[in-house]
Parts: C-alpha cells; sequence; structure tokens
C-alpha cells in the first residue's frame, strides 16, 4: 500500500454527477451492494461526460471521524459525471456535487488496505496540515487503473478542506 504524503490541493468548480445511493454505516457497509446495483446501469448513460467512476459519501458533520462510531450511518453515492439531467437511466438519480477546495491524495492498494490510507489522512495529516475539514462531500475518483481488491490498484482521496475561518 502506499499513499502520497504530501496531497496537492485542487479548488475544482462544481460537477453534475448522477447515479444511485444508499444509506450505510461502516459496521454495516453496504459498498457491494451499491456498486452491483450501479454498475449494469452505466452502460446506459448516453451523456456521460467521462469514464471516472465516483464513490462519494456525505457524512453528516466535519466531527464524523473525530468522534468516531463505527455505527454512526451515513450517505454514499455511486456515480458518474454527466453533461446533463435530462436522460438518467432508470433508478438513476442526480447529484450536484459542490465546488470548493480538496487535497489530493494517491492511493495504491487494494479496497482493504484503503482503511489505513484514511487513518493517515485523518490521523496524521489533516491535523498537521493548517487545514480543516470543509462540510462537503468526500470522494474517490476510480479511473482506468482501479481493480478493487487488487494491491496494484490505483485511486486518488479527494478530501474537501477549507482555510479556518474561509467559508467557500
Amino acid at each position: 500500500m502506499s499513499i502520497s504524503k504530501e496531497p496537492r490541493v485542487v479548488r475544482t468548480e462544481e460537477k453534475k454527477l448522477a447515479g444511485r445511493r444508499l444509506e450505510m454505516s461502516f459496521s454495516h457497509n453496504r459498498t457491494f451492494e451499491l456498486w452491483t446495483t450501479f454498475m449494469p446501469k452505466r452502460r446506459h448513460f448516453t451523456n456521460a461526460v467521462n469514464e471516472y467512476l465516483y464513490s462519494l459519501q456525505i457524512y453528516p458533520d466535519t466531527n464524523f471521524f473525530r468522534q468516531f462510531d463505527p455505527k454512526r450511518t451515513f450517505v454514499k453515492w455511486a456515480l458518474l459525471e454527466v453533461a446533463d439531467y435530462i436522460s438518467l437511466p432508470d433508478g438513476m438519480e442526480p447529484f450536484l456535487l459542490p465546488g470548493g477546495e480538496y487535497a489530493v491524495f494517491d492511493f495504491k492498494g487494494s479496497s482493504a488496505q484503503a482503511q489505513n490510507a484514511f487513518q493517515y489522512i485523518y490521523g496524521e495529516w489533516l491535523p498537521a496540515s493548517g487545514y480543516e475539514l470543509d462540510d462537503r462531500p468526500h470522494f474517490e475518483l476510480l479511473g482506468s487503473k482501479y481493480r478493487r481488491e487488487d494491491p496494484q490498484s490505483e485511486e486518488e482521496i479527494w478530501i474537501p478542506v477549507r482555510l479556518p475561518g474561509v467559508f467557500q
């Protein structure tokens, strides 16, 4: 497993995404269920902007990881970027990703190894970074090098950040 120790900080504009969502917790993880219902519909999108997939989480507040409880629920989405919301496949919902600053970490490893990467991000990097979490979605960007359980799998981890006292 490897993760970039110093992320690049990127400012993004809002993006139109579409997909499916499920409420879950870390102790009742429904990620497999979410993606197995999303992936068959992927080929029915006629307005996808690119091939990237978004695994996106909406946590109830910015203290979610500071006061971690594996039973606490959050919403997870399986998404892709679309040009518009005019003709979404059946069962797919629109999601507007707000713009803002993100710390982007390059991660290489299996999804089982990702827990160590997140422990580094929230436990070591963030407290020492000068940034704080912003109350926006967190996501992983999955491209052609993503291979789920393969230790050579690659993805980007996007963490919403802001400078203290600066609201986006």
